[in-house]
Formats: C-alpha cells, sequence, structure tokens
C-alpha cells in the first residue's frame, strides 16, 4: 500500500465527498430541503462518514482510526436508511435511489475492508514509531 500522508488521499474519504455531495444536490434539486428534520439528518449523517475518516486518520493511531471508521461505517448505513425515507417520501425517483444507495453499499464494504486491513496491520501508526 502506497504511503498516505493526507487524509485526503484516501480513496475511502474521497467516495464519502463524492456521496455527500450527492445529497446535499437532492436537497437543493427537491422539495426534501423544507423536511428539515430528514434534511438535517441526512446531511448529518453524510457529512458524518467523510469527518470521521478524516478525524480517525488525524488520530495518527490505528485503534483509534478503527473505531472513527466504524462509526463512519455506521453512518453510512444510517444514510442508507435515511435515503428510504426520501425515497418513500417521493423527494427521489427509483433511478436516483438505487444509485445513491448502491454509493452507500460500496462505500461501507470498502471501509469494512479498510477496517480489516489495519487490524491485520504489522503497520500502528505514526505515533508507535520509535524514533
Amino acid at each position: 500500500m502506497a504511503t498516505i500522508k493526507q487524509f485526503e488521499d484516501l480513496e475511502i474519504w474521497k467516495l464519502a465527498r463524492v456521496l455527500c455531495n450527492d445529497i446535499n444536490q437532492i436537497a437543493n434539486a427537491t422539495k426534501s430541503r423544507t423536511d428539515y428534520k430528514l434534511y438535517t439528518q441526512i446531511d448529518g449523517s453524510s457529512g458524518s462518514i467523510m469527518d470521521n475518516i478524516a478525524e480517525g486518520f488525524e488520530r495518527n493511531g490505528n485503534k483509534e482510526f478503527i473505531q472513527f471508521l466504524s462509526i463512519a461505517k455506521a453512518s453510512c448505513g444510517e444514510t442508507r436508511s435515511q435515503l428510504y425515507r426520501v425515497l418513500d417520501r417521493d423527494y427521489i425517483d427509483n433511478t436516483k435511489f438505487n444509485t445513491l444507495k448502491e454509493q452507500t453499499m460500496i462505500l461501507s464494504r470498502m471501509i469494512g475492508g479498510f477496517m480489516n486491513y489495519l487490524k491485520n496491520s504489522d503497520l500502528k501508526g505514526s505515533k508507535y514509531k520509535a524514533d
């Protein structure tokens, strides 16, 4: 695996950012923005994915990073659940729903895979390196 110097280099963070922007575009293009509680929940959960990836990365240790990745993965599931509510309230059509649902499923699998990689890695983060 190539050396990652910034969380912005992580593919999972990049994909989480795309998903967050796609969710925001729905709010701007539909009346879902007037459904304030749902809008703030899905905006928050989709943002939480990328934010927890970034925060965990900045902790510089695998155990903490894995913990934050777990939170990010859970937020991915929360976003997917909220997408069903967006669909059920007719804010998006089935095609858009399926696209976004697939994005959340791919991202969730990738986060899980990265968590497994970190759990099995001999590298434990920069704060565990001997100077």
